[in-house]
């Protein structure tokens, strides 16, 4: 049997995001452009004799900072050494600068086998008929804002990421707002549909835990009472606490694991973080 492993075309991250709500991770309706201009060379695919059976994402940001992702092996296939060769492929890519991942719990052993460390927990939060609240402030996010919401983004991601937030932030049936002063931004925060009908927020970046607040409550207008979701740090202490406070119930968790020390800039900004796919 041969299997051969590739580069996806544009036209085949549909397959990832696919698998991905296969495996109840609900990604974005309209994610796929967004992630492709991330990084057009970091998707690859498996395929046995012309079946495709394994995806794996290495997105470089930069050249700075890299993080793995949707690694998937179809049913049928698994424990047969498939996934561990688009594994290594897949690192490969990124070993020579630092990288992350959202891992399962269950394999956290498996991921620290190629180098990666624990450093804390992701949640993902959910409810449903969350009441929007006003908020002086904030404004949706335009074409002119781009730059300067670049700008801030790379203040707290690990790297800067334009290719992915130029149509992150402009992507159909979404939501990006920008919080600011007289003088900057002082946050942002996109929410977006995704497949299950519910509404996703991510990222929310803000200076401090009132303004990301605001844009919480300011975007959930978007979901007009359906459920919304939210992934936070565990280690970020106040999104913990706003979660709790507006009742959000716990529905999964990953690891979040880095190879090459821990590149992180201001994680006490991000209140939301923006994919479990991404970064």
């Amino acid at each position: 049997m041969s299997y051969l492993i590739r580069k996806a075309e544009e036209d085949e991250i549909n397959i990832f995001l696919d698998r991905a709500e296969t495996e109840g991770w609900n990604p974005g309706v309209n994610d796929a452009k967004p992630f492709w201009n991330a990084d057009p060379e970091g998707f690859l695919i498996g395929e046995l004799n012309g079946e495709i059976i394994a995806t794996k994402s290495a997105v470089r940001y930069k050249d700075k900072f890299g993080f793995m992702g949707f690694y998937i092996v179809k049913e049928g296939f698994r424990n047969k050494g498939y996934g561990l060769k688009i594994w290594k492929t897949a690192f490969d890519r990124l070993k020579d600068i630092p990288s992350g991942m959202d891992g399962v719990v269950e394999q956290q052993q498996n991921y620290a086998k190629s180098g990666y460390v624990l450093a804390y927990r992701q949640i993902r939060f959910e409810k449903s008929n969350l009441l929007p609240k006003k908020s002086a402030g904030l404004s949706e996010i335009s074409k002119e804002d781009f730059e300067l919401v670049t700008q801030y983004d790379s203040t707290v991601f690990p790297a800067e990421r334009p290719g992915f937030l130029k149509k992150w932030l402009f992507m159909p049936e979404s939501l990006s707002l920008k919080a600011e002063n007289k003088e900057n931004i002082t946050g942002y925060g996109t929410i977006r549909l995704c497949r299950n009908g519910g509404f996703k927020i991510g990222p929310i970046f803000a200076d401090n835990p009132q303004i990301a607040k605001n844009l919480f409550y300011k975007l959930i207008d978007r979901a007009e009472g359906k459920m919304v979701y939210l992934d936070i740090s565990e280690i970020n202490a106040a999104a913990v606490e706003f979660v709790k406070d507006i009742g959000m119930k716990y529905s999964f968790e990953t690891a979040r694991m880095y190879n090459g020390g821990n590149p992180e800039r201001r994680q006490e900004k991000v209140f939301g973080v923006t994919t479990f796919e991404l970064g």
